[in-house]
Parts: structure tokens; sequence; C-alpha cells
């Protein structure tokens, strides 16, 4: 989300610290550490996508079981589950 913000392409109402401390309390959401095992299921991994962002948090919710929420159109042949 910084990174998308600085490059003008998401805007932000509130201060980025705020909105994620908000989240957390109001919707459950849980920030993950990146682990050794996301590090090495990267390795798992076809190479459908190229941006290592995107790819960490595909190897997170693989290795989870966790479900994504996105609209990118390459993430749907990983086989994890989209909500969008």
């Amino acid at each position: 989300m910084r990174l998308k913000h600085q490059k003008g392409k998401l805007a932000l109402r509130d201060p980025l610290p705020d909105i994620i401390g908000d989240q957390c309390q109001q919707n459950g959401l849980v920030l993950l550490p990146i682990e050794p095992r996301d590090i090495y299921g990267l390795g798992q991994l076809p190479s459908h996508h190229a941006d290592p962002f995107d790819r960490m948090i595909l190897s997170q919710a693989k290795l989870r079981g966790f479900a994504i929420v996105s609209d990118d159109g390459e993430f749907p042949q990983y086989g994890v589950p989209i909500v969008w």
C-alpha cells in the first residue's frame, strides 16, 4: 500500500498507520511477518507473475490456506482462492 501510494496509484484518506491500525481493530486484520517458510515457498510457485511482492503474498496464502483480495488477473493461476 505504501509503494502504491508513493507512486500515485492509491489515494489514502488517512495516514497509512492509522488505516492499518483501524482495520486490525475493526475487522480482525492480521499482519503476517515474512518467515523462512514463506521465502522457501517461493521456489514452489510457477513463474506466471514477476512481481516479488505479489509472489510473497501468494506464497503466504498458499502455505496458510488463506484467500487473497485482489483483481490481479494472474493470481487465479496459482490455485489460491481469490476474493473480489
